[in-house]
C-alpha cells in the first residue's frame, strides 16, 4: 500500500527524517508514534505530497509519488487541526468538499452518526472544538478511498462520539482498508491498532505488534513499553 525507501529531510539544519525506510500493506490500522520532532507529521506530509522529501522514494498503491497528483484521489485525509473558513456554514463546507471530489452519499450517514444534523446551518466560527473535529471527522471518511490517514483523530471528542468513531474505523478495517493513524493517545491506539510503527529522532525504532513491542522491552503494559524506549534512548 505504501512503500518508503531511504527518505531524508531537513529543514534548515535540523534533520527530520533520517533515511527513513518503512513498508505499509495493504489492509489493517497501523499507528505512527514518537514524542515530538520525531517526524511523524513529516512522514504523513511527505506521503500526501505536502512536504517534498530531499532523497528517497514514495510510493502509495505501487506508484511513485513524485511528479504525480492523481494518487490523492486514492487517500482520504483528516488533518490534525481543521482550519474551516469561519464564515461557512457546515453544510456549505460539506457540499464545496464533494464538489471537489469523486461524489458519495456516504456523508448523510456520517453525519447521523455524529449527531451534527442541529449543527448544519451553523456557520464554522461559532461551532466548539470538540463538533469541528466531528465534521473533519465527516469529510475525512464520505468518500470510499483505500487509504485512510487520521492524524490525531480522537481530538475534541466526548466519550460516546470517541466510541463511535473506534466502530467507525474498523468498519472501514472490515472493508480490507488501510488506515494510518497517529496519536498520543495510548489507551486509543491500543485498542485499534493492528501494527505500530515508532519514529525516534528521524528513523524506525520499532515496527510491529504491541504484544512483539512488549516483549521487546520487557514491560507488562503498552504505556510503559512506551516510556522504556524514551528512557533507553535518553540515558
Amino acid at each position: 500500500m505504501v512503500s518508503i525507501e531511504h527518505l531524508h529531510k531537513k529543514f534548515g539544519k535540523n534533520q527530520v527524517l533520517s533515511g527513513l525506510d518503512l513498508t505499509i500493506s495493504e489492509g489493517g490500522i497501523f499507528a505512527v508514534l514518537g514524542p515530538n520532532g520525531s517526524g511523524k507529521t513529516t512522514l504523513i506530509k511527505a506521503i500526501l505530497g505536502m512536504v517534498i522529501p530531499d532523497t528517497g522514494v514514495i510510493k502509495v498503491l505501487g506508484e511513485n509519488i513524485k511528479k504525480n497528483a492523481e494518487y490523492r484521489h486514492e487517500i482520504d485525509y483528516l488533518p490534525q487541526i481543521a482550519n474551516f473558513p469561519s464564515n461557512l456554514k457546515v453544510r456549505e463546507l460539506v457540499k464545496m468538499i464533494k464538489d471537489l471530489r469523486k461524489y458519495t452519499n456516504a456523508e448523510e450517514y456520517l453525519i447521523e452518526l455524529f449527531r451534527l444534523e442541529s449543527f448544519l446551518d451553523k456557520k464554522l466560527g461559532t461551532l466548539s472544538g470538540g463538533t469541528k473535529q466531528k465534521v473533519n471527522l465527516v469529510l475525512a471518511f464520505m468518500f470510499d478511498s483505500p487509504l485512510i490517514i487520521l492524524d490525531e483523530p480522537t481530538t475534541g471528542l466526548d466519550p460516546i462520539s470517541l466510541i463511535r468513531l473506534k466502530d467507525l474505523i474498523q468498519i472501514e478495517k472490515a472493508k480490507g482498508k488501510t488506515i494510518l493513524i497517529t496519536s498520543h493517545i495510548m489507551s486509543f491506539v491500543e485498542e485499534v491498532s493492528d501494527e505500530i510503527v515508532f519514529l525516534l529522532e528521524g528513523k524506525i525504532y520499532f515496527k510491529g505488534s504491541i504484544s512483539e513491542l512488549k516483549t521487546k522491552t520487557n514491560q507488562a503494559d503498552f504505556e510503559h513499553a512506551i516510556a522504556s524506549i524514551l528512557m533507553d534512548n535518553h540515558a
